[in-house]
């Protein structure tokens, strides 16, 4: 109580402190009873403070039993450490920050409204939360567009791939190869041929280390598989087979061998998707899409993008089969069209032919051989324009002209050239080629000597090549002319040189040494080279076959014909191994 003009009492001015306080306060007692609150307190409550002193808290506000504000209170006092707590009091609609600390006074509570801080702090977190969901879904799309990307240039790479060769095999192998792992862990690809056999080609594998094991189960499949399994029945409905969790009871289902299963139980499989590959209404194979547990399922963009390369892969497939029926027939065509080299005494022949290895280049090239009514022995080598079965049909007609004009005219080379390249216009043969025709002359003198002489000319034709005796190699270079089939009304020029026993005459079309990007005389001396360093007396065959081999290791992109003759002494006796029928007697000399 003030009673004069001194200051007031220490308890009154500590009490008009805290009643002056923006900060709400109030004190409870031992019965939790309010014994003070100040205004601040009162007002933010939303209550009078004469309405709430001498009150119980909990009847007041029942709505804070149980709540996060009565386990501070009740944690204070029972310890006797201060404490603090933050919580939403719905009656109010408030977030209040509650400080709480034990007095003699009793249970002294501070307390503050921080709607508008929690408001804000909400509304950033709500911020970061909308950030952090527009960045993954930004994250998401470009993933799904980066997908997408890949998945069209798959479809692209797959057209380039499968397109760009007819082989059947090379085709398949190559879709498997582009397909992992873009779209899988791994893939099989089985083609079925024109005779119905299935074939598991086309395999390829993410992980290097489970190659192995993928070729073990791949080389299986086939027979172990059951009609069940994904591949017969996606051939026998001609739709895909979706199998999303593979279990060990499938397995066993699909698989009836045992050691097949152990082989793919190795590969861990979880997922399967089969696609028939159908073209023209006909099932022509079937490729399957194998995922391992840690990648799952297909996806529904990666089915999509299977199917669609399902019609791409059916497509380019079935124009590799086609081509290679036709490759077939043609190969077949020109072996049938040609002639067994003929073996006169003394000479030794061989042929060889290679079809090309990469397209479709068969077709064209051509040896032949033959006795002309005097003895002497022709030699011829062409190549006729195109690849193909008309190539090979065309260059029958040319070979027929060149052998019928040459046996019945007896006329040296190039005379024989100018009387063909005359029919082949004269009868509107539709085609041009190249040709190189030789005569291996010997006289009754000549044979005393052992001494030979070849006389060549050439229509366009890469000019032979001679290995001496001492291993010593020479172009037989002459005046070439214009290919057959054009008109040429020119002259035409023979060559003539002699040909000593123990001599090899070589005769190749330009398949042998001609490379895409390196120059002809460059590929033409590489020729050169491996027929001189070849052992002395290696065998005419051998000779032959080393050639090829070497010259055409990376694969020909063109079929190459190949004749070489060795001319051996008169008192030469022959090996047994020449096949009858090949030995034909000349004029006048028994065999």
């Amino acid at each position: 109580m003030i009673t004069d003009g001194g200051p007031p009492p220490r308890g009154d001015l500590l009490l008009q402190a805290v009643e002056g306080m923006e900060r709400p306060l109030f004190v409870l007692d031992e019965d939790w009873r309010f014994s003070y609150i100040n205004p601040a307190g009162a007002q933010i409550l939303r209550r009078t403070v004469e309405g709430l002193m001498g009150r119980m808290i909990w009847q007041e506000f029942p709505e804070a039993v149980g709540s996060s504000f009565e386990e501070l209170y009740r944690r204070v006092r029972a310890t006797g450490a201060a404490g603090s707590t933050e919580a939403w009091f719905d009656p109010l609609g408030v977030w209040f920050r509650a400080d709480a600390f034990l007095t003699d006074a009793g249970l002294v509570v501070t307390y503050d409204d921080v709607t508008e801080r929690r408001r804000t702090q909400e509304e950033r977190a709500a911020a970061v939360v909308a950030r952090e969901e527009a960045a993954r879904a930004a994250t998401e799309a470009a993933a799904r567009a980066e997908r997408a990307g890949r998945h069209l240039m798959l479809l692209g790479d797959i057209n380039l791939a499968m397109t760009s060769t007819l082989d059947v095999d090379e085709a398949v192998a190559r879709f498997a190869r582009l397909v992992v792992p873009v779209l899988a862990d791994w893939c099989l690809v089985s083609v079925i041929d024109p005779d119905g056999t299935r074939r598991d080609v086309g395999r390829a594998h993410s992980v290097p280390e489970m190659v192995e094991a993928m070729h073990r189960y791949a080389d299986a499949r086939v027979r172990t598989n059951n009609p069940s399994a994904p591949v017969p029945t996606s051939l026998r409905s001609g739709q895909p087979v979706v199998i999303e969790r593979l279990t060990d009871a499938d397995i066993e289902q699909m698989v009836g061998d045992p050691a097949s299963r152990a082989s793919l139980a190795l590969l861990r499989p979880s997922a399967v998707a089969t696609f028939p590959l159908i073209a023209r209404g006909e099932t022509i194979g079937a490729f399957t899409l194998v995922n391992g547990p840690e990648r799952g399922p297909l996806t529904a963009a990666e089915l999509r993008t299977a199917e669609i390369a399902s019609r791409r892969a059916a497509l380019a497939l079935d124009n590799a089969q086609l081509a290679a029926a036709n490759q077939q027939v043609a190969e077949r065509l020109q072996h049938s069209l040609l002639s067994p080299p003929v073996q006169p005494d003394a000479l030794e022949l061989v042929g060889r032919y290679r079809p090309a290895t990469r397209g479709v280049s068969i077709g064209g090239d051509w040896y032949d051989s033959f006795l002309q009514p005097d003895g002497d022995t022709v030699l011829v080598i062409g190549d006729v324009m195109g690849h193909d079965i008309e190539a090979a049909a065309a260059m029958g007609q040319v070979k027929t002209l060149v052998r019928a004009i040459a046996y019945d005219r007896c006329e040296e080379p190039a005379g024989v050239l100018r009387r063909v390249d005359h029919a082949l216009v004269g009868l509107a043969v539709p085609t041009m080629a190249t040709a190189l025709v030789c005569r291996i002359e010997q006289g009754p003198a000549d044979r005393e000597q052992g001494l030979r002489r070849l006389r060549w000319a050439s229509a366009g034709h890469p000019v032979p090549m001679l290995l001496h005796p001492d291993g010593s190699v020479t172009d037989l270079t002459t005046s070439v002319g214009p290919p057959l089939g054009v008109g040429w009304r020119g002259p035409r020029a023979d060559g003539l040189v002699p040909v000593p026993e123990g001599s090899t005459l070589l005769l190749f079309t330009d398949g042998l040494f001609e490379r895409r990007g390196v120059p002809l005389d460059e590929g033409r001396e590489q020729v050169g080279r491996l027929v001189a360093a070849g052992p002395p007396g290696e065998p005419l065959p051998e000779l032959c076959d080393r050639l090829l081999a070497v010259m055409l290791a990376d694969g020909a992109e063109d079929d190459v014909a190949l004749l070489a003759v060795r001319a051996h002494p008169e008192s030469w006796v022959r090996p047994p191994d020449i096949a009858p029928g090949q030995l034909q007697p000349v004029a006048g000399r028994p065999v």
